[in-house]
C-alpha cells in the first residue's frame, strides 16, 4: 500500500511540474502501440512500475488491475480459472499493458460476437491534469450509472488523464472451438456472413481474404458440432494459430510496406471498391485496406467509407498529415474540446494524439 501511495505521489509531482512549466507528458506503458494515433512529443510518463492485479474474484467475473500490469499477466491469471478477456485485445508486442489496451480501445476477432472493449470496462481510477485522483464506475454493472466516464476513457488515447486502474468484466472461456474454411469471393462471403448473423449459430469470429472465408465457432460441444454440420466447409487444423496471427497482425495480409487503413462500416455494406488489398473481419463490419496512399487517395478512402455510413482510420504507416482519425463533425469536435478542457485544463496529457 505504501509503494502504491508513493507511486501515485510521484505521478502527481510529474503532472504538476509539467503543468506549471507548460510542458507536455507522453503517457507510455509497454510502448507496443506508440505508433497508433498522431505523432506527439513530450516527456515520457512511464506507467510500467505501477503494476499488479488489485482484485480478482472469478465468481464475480471481474478483474481489477493497475495500469502498468502486463496484459500477459492478466490473461495468465484468467486462464488459470478458465476465463478470458472476451474482446480479445491485441498485444502488438511482449510489453503490452492493460492501460495501453484501454487507452487504445482496440478489440480483436471476437469483438463482433462478444462486444467491444468499452462494453467490458466497469470502473476506472484517473489522475486528471490538476493531479487529482478521481474514481468512476465500480466493480459491478449496477455501479455503471450516470455519466459513464470509465467507458469514455476507453479509446481516449490518454488525452483525458493518467488512467491508474481499471476494473474489467471477464467471461468464461468457450468449452469447444472449431475453425471452418470456405472458398468464395468477397460478395458471396458478405452475403453469407449477414445471412448467418440472423441465425442461432455460435459464430465467434470471421475473416475473408483472397477468396477464402474463415469462420470460428465457439460454445458448447453439441452447439459447435451441430453448427459445423449445418454450415459445411472444411475443418482447419490451425485454427488457434490463425486467429492469434490475425489478432496480432502477423497474418500474411499485413506483411510488406504501405499504408494500413481500418474501415469501420455497417456489416451489411457490400464490397467497397478501392485500390489496394482488403481483408474483412467482424461479419463485414471491419475492413482492412492496404495501399500505397497519398493525400488524394486518403480523401477517396474517407469519401467512399463516409458514403456508406462508416469511418476510416489510418491505422499504421503512411503520411499522418492526412489525419489518423476520421475528421469530427463541428458539434462533436466541441464536445471533445470541452472534455479535454475539463479533465486536462493545462493540456498536459498527450495533446494532439487524437486530433
Amino acid at each position: 500500500m505504501k509503494d502504491t501511495v508513493q507511486q501515485i505521489d510521484h505521478f502527481r509531482d510529474q503532472v504538476l511540474a509539467a503543468a506549471s512549466a507548460g510542458r507536455t507528458l507522453r503517457i507510455r506503458g509497454g510502448g507496443t502501440k506508440d505508433w497508433y494515433g498522431q505523432h506527439i512529443e513530450g516527456e515520457i510518463l512511464d506507467t510500467r512500475a505501477f503494476s499488479g492485479i488489485v482484485d480478482y474474484e472469478p465468481t464475480e467475473l471481474v478483474i481489477t488491475a493497475r495500469c502498468g500490469t502486463p496484459l500477459a499477466e492478466i490473461e495468465a491469471a484468467l486462464a488459470e480459472r478458465n476465463q478470458m478477456l472476451a474482446f480479445e485485445p491485441p498485444h502488438f508486442g511482449e510489453g503490452a499493458t492493460i492501460g495501453g489496451v484501454v487507452a487504445s480501445g482496440l478489440s480483436g476477432p471476437r469483438r463482433a460476437s462478444s462486444g467491444a472493449l468499452r462494453d467490458f470496462v466497469l470502473g476506472a481510477v484517473l489522475m486528471d491534469g490538476k493531479g487529482e485522483v478521481l474514481t468512476f464506475g465500480g466493480q459491478v454493472m449496477k455501479n455503471v450509472a450516470g455519466y459513464d466516464v470509465s467507458r469514455l476513457l476507453a479509446g481516449s488515447m490518454g488525452t483525458l488523464g493518467l488512467m491508474l486502474q481499471h476494473s474489467i468484466k471477464v467471461l468464461p472461456r468457450a468449452l469447444c472451438e472449431t475453425t471452418l474454411r470456405f472458398a468464395m469471393d468477397e460478395i458471396e462471403a458478405l452475403r453469407r456472413l449477414n445471412e448467418w448473423a440472423g441465425l442461432p449459430l455460435p459464430v465467434s469470429a470471421s475473416c475473408w481474404h483472397a477468396g477464402v472465408l474463415t469462420l470460428r465457432l465457439s460454445g458448447a460441444q453439441a452447439a459447435v458440432t451441430a453448427a459445423a454440420r449445418t454450415l459445411g466447409g472444411e475443418a482447419a487444423d490451425d485454427g488457434a494459430a490463425f486467429w492469434s496471427a490475425l489478432r496480432e497482425q502477423r497474418h500474411a495480409f499485413f506483411d510488406g510496406e504501405g499504408s494500413l487503413w481500418r474501415l469501420s462500416v455497417p456489416s451489411a455494406t457490400g464490397a467497397i471498391i478501392l485500390r489496394g488489398a482488403q481483408l474483412v473481419e467482424w461479419g463485414g463490419a471491419q475492413r482492412w485496406l492496404k495501399v500505397d496512399a497519398d493525400a488524394a487517395m486518403a480523401q477517396n478512402i474517407r469519401r467512399a467509407v463516409t458514403a456508406v455510413g462508416g469511418h476510416a482510420t489510418l491505422f499504421r504507416g503512411g503520411d499522418k498529415g492526412v489525419g489518423v482519425f476520421q475528421p469530427l463533425a463541428p458539434g462533436v469536435a466541441r464536445i471533445h474540446q470541452r472534455l479535454k478542457a475539463a479533465f486536462d485544463p493545462s493540456q498536459v496529457f498527450n495533446p494532439g494524439r487524437m486530433y
